[in-house]
């Protein structure tokens, strides 16, 4: 009686009368089989790739904490347990994974690069220049603050850390220097936050090597 119920089931409704009919089906679903299979995570391109490090840099590694030192500064950073870094008898740095993971082969790359920069930005430094373009737009260096003109009703103002050194050519050139190089651009792009360069007269704060792509203005009406 019970299954008879189940298999057919047919509501009454005042608009179809008998003739909405649902049949459920007692036909047992097959079964789905799952096999374990173990990816294995190309090694990075960029991670692989070993480390000179030059005859005025001194390196510190203990555990996962290394610390560099150059004649331009100091850096530290710390891996995480995806990677560790290993100093090889020829002099040359090189970062290795230590799981076979995803996530470990994201910061196996990322993390040579950082060790990479950190190598070279205290025994050569780095540097990003940006160009002030539009009608009074300056800038000059105040002691230890850089003030800008950008077309505001009072100027901008901005503290120089002391990592960094700011010097500004022809008060539309602004050269930015230091050993860190995540420091720089952050900086760099704090100064070009305050007047991006806008697409239709290329007015604002821009990258030396940005190339802004233009937009043509509204065309007068035709006579």
């Amino acid at each position: 009686m019970a299954s008879s119920l189940v298999s057919s089931f047919q509501p009454r409704s005042v608009f179809l009368g008998d003739r909405n009919v649902f049949k459920v089906s007692s036909t047992p679903f097959a079964q789905v089989g799952y096999s374990s299979k173990t990816i294995e995570c190309k090694e990075s391109r960029i991670g692989k790739q070993p480390i000179a490090v030059p005859s005025n840099v001194t390196i510190a590694l203990e555990g996962q904490d290394l610390k560099v030192k150059g004649p331009l500064g100091e850096l530290a950073l710390t891996y995480p347990r995806e990677v560790e870094l290993t100093k090889e008898e020829s002099g040359f740095l090189r970062v290795k994974k230590t799981v076979e993971t995803r996530r470990a082969n994201q910061m196996h790359g990322l993390f040579r690069t950082l060790t990479d920069n950190m190598v070279v930005g205290v025994s050569k430094g780095f540097e990003k220049k940006l160009i002030l373009v539009g009608v009074g737009y300056r800038a000059t260096v105040e002691g230890k603050e850089l003030v800008l003109n950008l077309g505001f009703s009072h100027p901008v103002k901005m503290q120089i850390p002391d990592s960094l050194k700011v010097k500004v050519e022809e008060n539309t050139r602004i050269t930015v220097s230091g050993y860190d190089k995540s420091e720089i651009g952050q900086f760099a792009a704090t100064v070009r936050k305050w007047r991006p360069p806008e697409p239709y007269k290329g007015k604002g704060v821009k990258y030396s090597d940005e190339i802004v792509r233009r937009k043509e203005g509204k065309a007068g009406k035709k006579k």
